[in-house]
Parts: C-alpha cells; sequence; structure tokens
C-alpha cells in the first residue's frame, strides 16, 4: 500500500473543509508537543550515555517539528477560496507539503547515514553507552506508536493525505526507535558496534520513507489520476443521472485531497439545449454529492453520434 493514500471508498467524505483544517491542526499540535518532549530528551540522555543511536533518533525526532509547523501552514493555505490566480482554490498546498515533507526525511536520512558510516570507519572510538539509553529509546518507542495509531486515525476519518503523511512520519519514528532499542541491547550487552550500525538502518529507512513522500506528491503535483476504482464509482453515478444515456472520457486529476473531473455524457438528441444543460447540472451535481470531487466539467453529446467528439484512448 502507498502509504500517502487513504483508503478511499465512493462517497465523499461528511467533513467540511474547515473540520479538515480544524483536524490537520489538533493532530498536529499534539504532535509538536510529543516531538519537543521526545527529542530534547533523546539528544540529551544521546550525549551525556554516548549513544549515537538515540541521538540520531532525536535528531529524527526533532526534523518531525520542522514537519509539524510544514503540516500547519499547508493546512492554512490550502482552505483559502479560490481566486483569479487560483480558479481551482488552493488544495494544492497539501501535495506541495507532502512533497516538503518528503525531501526533509530524505535529507534527514542521508545525513543519518553520513554520521554512521563515519563512526563504523572508526571502530575503536565507539563507547559502551549507559543503560538509561535505552531506557529512553523503549519510551520513546511506545510514545511515537500510540502518536502514530492517533493521527492515522484522524486522517483516514477526514480523509487527508496530507494528514497520512504525518501519521506515517510518526511511523518511521516509532520503527526507528525500535531500531536505536536494539542497537543499544547490543552495545550493553558488550557490541558497541551496533549503536552505530542502528543509527545507519534509521537513516536508511527515514530516507527510504522521504524518497516514497516525495516521488508520490511530485506526481499528484503533475495532475496524477486517481485510482480506477474511483474511476469507475465516479463514472457509475454520472450513468445513473435520469436522462444520461451513455459517458465515456471521464478524466480526473488530483487537486490536494480533492478530486477535478472531466466528462463527456450523452443524451437524447431531440432534448432542446435547456433540457440537456438540466441533466449536465444533476449529473454534476450527483457527483459532487457523492465523491470527493471538487467541481465536474461536463461535455454534452447527442447520444446517436457514434463519431461524439471524444478520445477513444482514454476512459
Amino acid at each position: 500500500m502507498n502509504f500517502t493514500e487513504i483508503d478511499d471508498d465512493s462517497e465523499h467524505s461528511s467533513h467540511t473543509p474547515a473540520e479538515r483544517a480544524k483536524a490537520a491542526s489538533r493532530t498536529t499540535w499534539v504532535s509538536v508537543v510529543v516531538n519537543v518532549v521526545l527529542s530534547t530528551t533523546q539528544i540529551v540522555v544521546g550525549v551525556l550515555a554516548k549513544s549515537q543511536g538515540l541521538v540520531a533518533d532525536g535528531i529524527h525526532s526533532l526534523s518531525d517539528l520542522v514537519a509539524d509547523f510544514v503540516v500547519l501552514l499547508a493546512g492554512h493555505h490550502s482552505q483559502k477560496d479560490a481566486d483569479l490566480d487560483h480558479p481551482y482554490g488552493h488544495q494544492r498546498f497539501e501535495n506541495a507539503a507532502s512533497l516538503v515533507l518528503g525531501l526533509l526525511l530524505l535529507a534527514v536520512g542521508v545525513g543519518m547515514v553520513w554520521s554512521a558510516v563515519g563512526k563504523l570507519e572508526a571502530p575503536a572510538s565507539i563507547p559502551t553507552a549507559h543503560a538509561s539509553a535505552l531506557w529512553v529509546a523503549l519510551g520513546a518507542l511506545v510514545a511515537k506508536e500510540l502518536l502514530f495509531r492517533y493521527m492515522l486515525q484522524v486522517a483516514k476519518l477526514v480523509k487527508s493525505s496530507m494528514l497520512v503523511a504525518n501519521a506515517w512520519h510518526a511511523r518511521s519514528d516509532a520503527a526507528s526507535s525500535l531500531v536505536v532499542s536494539l542497537g543499544l541491547i547490543g552495545n550493553l550487552m558488550g557490541y558497541p558496534l551496533l549503536d552505530p550500525i542502528a543509527a545507519l538502518i534509521v537513516g536508511l529507512m527515514v530516507g527510504k520513507m522521504g524518497w516514497s513522500f516525495g516521488w508520490d506528491a511530485l506526481h499528484d503535483l503533475m495532475d496524477r489520476a486517481v485510482n480506477e476504482e474511483e474511476v469507475d464509482a465516479i463514472r457509475t453515478t454520472l450513468r445513473e443521472t435520469p436522462g444520461v444515456a451513455g459517458v465515456h472520457d471521464v478524466r480526473t486529476r488530483k487537486m490536494g485531497d480533492m478530486v477535478v473531473v472531466d466528462a463527456h455524457i450523452e443524451v437524447d438528441a431531440n432534448l432542446t439545449v435547456e433540457e440537456g444543460h438540466n441533466i449536465a447540472v444533476a449529473a454534476r451535481q450527483a457527483v459532487m454529492r457523492r465523491h470527493r470531487v471538487l467541481n465536474l466539467m461536463t461535455h454534452v453529446d447527442p447520444a446517436h453520434r457514434h463519431d461524439a467528439d471524444h478520445d477513444a484512448v482514454l476512459h
């Protein structure tokens, strides 16, 4: 499963943009508080207890603070009304935020790997960590896993891919804390090399997660379509509209967590222009009511024509 996707059903989320923004703000501030406490504790104890892995984990938690503020900023701007420069609204601030999150994670991961490799090149300089580092790592593991579960639950409730990305960011922290804990156990058992090895693994995990987030966000910013199941659901809604005789060329593109749709609908050729227009309006309203569609542009074709204006290679 792509971590930045949400479990889409064919129905549009019942939550308003204002409610989604409020949910984003609430979960992000919870994450801010947790990460301030964790990063401070991990870095301070990691330095005092001589654990590179714990320090790396603390830096990862610190990067979350920057990520959290990116989410807050994007959540604020994405709810702005449409204007002359942005006639479809500002929802793509969320896609841009996911891209920034990905680049941030990638940069942090590369820095962790670089630092860990430096330690591994000089194994004699690796000290034995203090037991306090292990207790802090285990405490961070529990806190981050609980934070992940809370954030993912809210993200799926309001159907926000940006919040899903931030939740999985928290899960990557939990995974890194687990690796660091295992490395510290090995270090305390007389294998000090395991601590920087744990830091190296954490760096690779973070970098991979960052690449995944950034790549997906980049495709969304390039007008990637929604999945085929959602396209089929929209097509079905159009066909079920009274007066619609056929549907073709249903094209979609993501706009934040919303979707912009273009579709050709076929109506009885003997209808008046006004009657055809009314059917198109009804189809548009049905789609926007049942799906997460920001706007639907319909092109009305006469049903009896087999050479209607459409591209056969498209849906």
